[in-house]
């Protein structure tokens, strides 16, 4: 976890989203980063592809950490998918599955670095992950309105 990162634990996370147009909106960051989100008849992200991006992100984070302390990869790549369903429980996402493609050089380090590859995946999935791990523990979501202007 970088210094930056440790220095925000406890502390409460949030981002502002603006309408842009009809069923787009931009999201900003305290730090000034912006993504425009759309409803999915555009090129923008959908919300449930920004989740997928967000599980895949904060685990391939977790692990680049982990793994680039032995060698560097020469190739790192995530695949999120998951199936969308409309049950009893209304909307949601099932079987979300994260599969890490990740090439590492030839020798010693390179050798280190794949051996810890399944351990930092499953220390990201079983602890590290804020993301996967608030979507696997089922945290709940107050929604409300705030005061009209």
């Amino acid at each position: 976890m970088s210094d930056a990162a440790k220095n925000r634990q406890g502390e409460p996370r949030s981002v502002q989203l603006r309408r842009t147009d009809s069923t787009v909106f931009e999201a900003t960051n305290e730090r000034g980063g912006a993504i425009s989100i759309g409803a999915g008849d555009t090129e923008l992200f959908t919300p449930v592809e920004l989740l997928l991006a967000s599980i895949s992100a904060c685990s391939g984070i977790d692990v680049d950490m982990l793994t680039s302390r032995r060698a560097e990869p020469s190739d790192f790549q995530i695949e999120c998918t998951a199936m969308r369903v409309r049950d009893e429980q209304g909307n949601h996402l099932r079987d979300i599955d994260v599969k890490f493609t990740v090439t590492f050089p030839d020798g010693d380090d390179g050798d280190r670095a794949r051996t810890m590859l399944p351990r930092a995946i499953e220390v990201s999935n079983d602890r590290l992950c804020t993301v996967s791990r608030t979507v696997a523990l089922s945290s709940p979501v107050h929604m409300h309105a705030g005061d009209a202007s």
